[in-house]
């Protein structure tokens, strides 16, 4: 998934291609910004009521986001903001974590038109278009200051979809134990071989190539991929750590046949995200403060399995065909996310997931598309509100029910955050 979606030589985000825009309806697929402002405009609502509900702190807030596509939810939650003056000054800096060079120059000039770009020691940086502010591209989390008297505001829209997965399935015990295991270059040889095993045993689903097509004829728009997910035939190093990271993958370790997706980087990344915003033993926060909004597609608590997917115009593909010239993505593990939050700091607490379409109703979608239709008339009017209910929409494969929203916030006893059922606080 790395290397298809990011590689500097032709990867779907990554190839250098000003012509190439994969979103909106002449790209590959749709996001939520895309669809209504009035998405995006919800987003930077929650920020401004959670910083209200820390104390509407007057310095030191950091907006991030992580994957932000065109730039057009940063654009709307800026404009947003902007209202809220208050807020509005306390924003020190504005980063995006963007690891593609043309993403970059669509979002620099959504955000910033004319204003000149440059290079500093941890990415590019120009000036926002509403407010001046700096806004800084860096390529990593990592290269972001984490500067603990800071409060960092972290949203993440369809960006955990697109992190790599690790597939394992659970076999039955073999007669025969190996005394080698694969690794990344080879075979190992283990110094003490494993008695033969007498439980299930998690081996990874790899990408092996496919049998030769058959010689029965193929539709023409649908051709065999070269590859396919094959189960490997021995344990490997990843197989016999990532599942023993939960009790939930454990749990399901002696059922025969049971299908699991892990996303160490996932993890990875909202451990960050805890981090920065609760502190760690490693790096100790006075106060914690800021907050992390999730926004997703995946299972509101199970374990994703076999949901690994290529989307080219509009349409589900093979994963396997075409590398960098299909999107791939898999479902979110938002227990897995929450999980990794609270493990990595005492600071923070979760709420979530929640189904989009509750989120968004929670937070007002209804009353603001009112408020736009009557400044619209005939079909615009109607437009407005066909996006809004897209948005919310919960039947079938509707947004509103496949897509989820989590939060991660500075720990409050387990007290309710705005758009999971809390109200305003702070305000005045």
């Amino acid at each position: 998934m790395r290397q298809c979606l990011t590689s500097p030589d032709g990867g779907y985000y990554t190839e250098h291609n000003e012509n190439k825009d994969q979103f909106g309806q002449k790209g590959d697929f749709i996001t939520s910004p895309e669809i209504s402002q009035v998405f995006g405009e919800l987003v930077g609502v929650w920020l401004v009521a959670e910083w209200m509900a820390q104390g509407r702190k007057s310095a030191g807030v950091e907006i991030i986001e992580v994957g932000p596509g065109r730039g057009t939810l940063m654009d709307d939650v800026l404009r947003t903001i902007r209202n809220f003056k208050p807020m509005a000054a306390s924003i020190n800096a504005v980063y995006l974590v963007e690891a593609s060079p043309s993403l970059r120059n669509k979002q620099k000039q959504l955000l910033c038109d004319d204003a000149p770009l440059e290079q500093i020691d941890i990415g590019f940086r120009s000036r926002n278009k509403y407010t001046g502010l700096p806004v800084i591209w860096c390529e990593d989390i990592r290269f972001v200051p984490n500067d603990p008297t800071k409060s960092p505001f972290i949203f993440a829209h369809e960006f955990f979809d697109a992190l790599p997965i690790h597939a394992f399935q659970s076999v039955t015990p073999s007669a025969k134990t190996p005394a080698t295991i694969q690794g990344l270059h080879g075979p190992i040889t283990l110094s003490k071989p494993q008695r033969d095993s007498q439980v299930s045993q998690w081996r990874e689903l790899v990408v092996a190539a496919s049998p030769p097509p058959p010689t029965t004829l193929t539709p023409p728009e649908l051709p065999p991929s070269d590859f396919q997910l094959s189960l490997a035939t021995a344990s490997n190093p990843s197989s016999l750590l990532l599942p023993e990271v939960s009790a939930r993958y454990r749990a399901l370790k002696p059922l025969p046949g049971s299908v699991i997706e892990i996303s160490p980087e996932a993890r990875s990344y909202a451990a960050e995200f805890a981090r920065r915003i609760g502190g760690s033993p490693q790096g100790i926060k006075p106060q914690p403060s800021g907050a992390a909004l999730i926004l997703d597609y995946g299972p509101l608590s199970t374990i994703p399995t076999s949901t690994l997917r290529g989307i080219r115009a509009h349409q589900l593909v093979s994963p396997f065909s075409l590398p960098g010239k299909v999107d791939i993505s898999a479902d979110v593990d938002f227990t897995a996310l929450a999980e990794a939050a609270v493990e990595a700091s005492a600071g923070v607490e979760v709420h979530g997931p929640v189904e989009q379409g509750a989120w968004l109703e929670r937070m007002g979608i209804m009353e603001r598309a009112e408020m736009l239709e009557e400044k619209k008339a005939g079909d615009e009017r109607t437009s407005v509100r066909r996006a809004v209910n897209r948005l919310v929409e919960r039947g079938g494969g509707g947004m509103g029910r496949l897509y989820k929203v989590l939060a991660i916030v500075p720990e409050r006893g387990g007290k309710k955050v705005v758009g999971f059922g809390g109200g305003v606080e702070g305000g005045r």
